[in-house]
């Protein structure tokens, strides 16, 4: 069973050697670099018994009383391809050496009186390698951390849970995904999400958003080209499919993607390979697709923008991020989030927000969804004076008048009920009773209305009222 190097024991060094005096002179010399630790063997099995150890390199004598350094070497490599090993021997031999570095020996070395030199570089150089793969282990596993749905994804809503599981449902498979929603509601977070949670999640993940791309561009843009493909093109350059081998792709606005362009998308998908400009050799490529629209795809289908076939090819799984609006207890805790990440990376105090703070949080629909709510909430700690962020310390840029707004139509009954009953109280500056009256309802109605928003308030995890 092939084990991975553990990163506790990437300065330890076997030194295997049958010659007492020889054995001295190689730990001495591996131990003169401060980093190393050293563990002498007189033979190989001894070796082979403590490669549980995971050293991070092997100094190796070719001729051992018990086996050859070829069987050491193989049972290593058998064991963890990470450990390297190199060669010792007492013969400058050509065919072994090629032999040896044919089945993973990092190097062979022949006893002489530079030997001391080129250990110390040798054992060196592996180091250091090492020391790279344990940085690229370590900011993969920060990104995955990053993207962690807990991490990423704020919010406990009903809606948002049901997001959550249908994210999971993708992680162990490569089943195309599409999410639709709003613009702002954060698409391209939960396909990085989706990513790196993935078995794809060691490879590249790759946005591309295809409004942002030329209709002139497009193909060289994903497909790449050869050199003297075109004029300008003076060497080779891989598109987004080839940068995403064996990881993700995640195509943004896909329905506005260019018509013509269309065909040769569905043309890869069904295929698995492009074709670079300039070169008529197909390449095969590994891509999980993802796709964003804040458009109904169906709906562009039935008006001949979007061909049925790509459709159906890409809509897979469908993710559906609610509006803000439509995650009423999410909305305090997306803010405090928000104030507390920015005081954090700004240096300002932890602040919180104020019960009235927190009513006119509610009080807003956020036709921007969570971007506008990032940078109301971001703004918010830049205008507050205090411990806690004011109603005062809130700006927002569109209308608070309800009346009107483009969103109505997608908010619940009892927002809907809500939101007027709010703005009639503005009207008549806090005077609940003419509100009741101008509203034909009793005062009472209105409490119970106030009184279920409080709950909502008093329930919110994770944020102080």
């Amino acid at each position: 069973m092939k084990k991975t190097l553990d990163k506790e024991n990437r300065n330890l060094v076997f030194v295997v050697e049958d010659n007492d005096w020889y054995c001295k002179m190689i730990a001495h010399i591996v131990s003169m670099n401060p980093d190393f630790e050293v563990m002498t063997f007189t033979n190989g099995k001894e070796c082979i018994d403590n490669l549980n150890l995971q050293p991070f390199a092997i100094c190796l004598d070719y001729s051992l009383p018990d086996v050859t350094g070829l069987e050491v070497l193989k049972k290593t490599k058998a064991y963890n391809p990470e450990i390297e090993v190199i060669i010792i021997s007492e013969q400058e031999d050509i065919e072994t050496a090629i032999n040896l570095l044919k089945f993973g020996a990092y190097d062979y070395l022949v006893k002489a009186k530079d030997i001391k030199n080129k250990i110390f570089n040798s054992l060196a150089n592996i180091f250091k390698k090492h020391q790279l793969v344990l940085e690229v282990d370590n900011l993969r596993s920060q990104v995955q951390t990053k993207y962690s749905f807990s991490k990423l994804l704020i919010g406990e809503s009903d809606k948002m849970k049901e997001v959550y599981q249908l994210m999971e449902r993708t992680l162990n498979n490569d089943i195309t995904v599409s999410i639709t929603g709003e613009t702002g509601t954060g698409k391209e977070m939960v396909a990085k999400a989706i990513h790196y949670n993935s078995k794809r999640k060691t490879k590249p993940f790759i946005p591309v958003n295809v409004t942002a791309v030329p209709r002139e561009l497009i193909e060289s843009e994903f497909f790449g080209y050869e050199r003297g493909a075109f004029t300008g093109a003076m060497s080779r350059r891989v598109g987004k499919f080839e940068e995403a081998d064996g990881g993700t792709l995640f195509l943004d606005e896909i329905g506005d993607m260019d018509a013509a362009f269309q065909a040769k998308l569905l043309r890869v998908l069904q295929e698995q390979e492009i074709v670079r400009l300039g070169n008529n050799k197909p390449v095969k490529i590994d891509v999980r697709i993802i796709v964003a629209t804040h458009k109904d795809l169906l709906e562009e289908v039935r008006k001949g923008n979007f061909r049925e076939d790509l459709f159906y090819r890409l809509i897979g799984l469908t993710i559906f991020l609610p509006p803000l609006r439509e995650r009423d207890q999410d909305v305090l805790m997306l803010a405090q989030h928000f104030i507390n990440s920015f005081c954090k990376s700004n240096g300002y105090a932890p602040k919180t927000i104020s019960k009235e703070a927190k009513h006119k949080f509610l009080s807003y629909d956020f036709p921007g969804n969570v971007r506008e709510l990032k940078t109301v909430a971001e703004l918010s700690v830049v205008m507050s004076n205090s411990d806690d962020i004011r109603p005062e310390d809130l700006t927002f840029q569109t209308s608070n008048k309800f009346v009107g707004n483009n969103h109505d139509k997608d908010m619940t009954m009892r927002q809907y009920e809500l939101k007027i009953v709010k703005s009639h109280i503005r009207k008549y500056e806090g005077n609940i009773k003419l509100a009741a009256q101008k509203l034909k309802i009793g005062t009472a109605t209105i409490y119970r209305m106030l009184k279920a928003e409080e709950e909502i308030l008093a329930e919110t995890p994770g944020i102080d009222n």
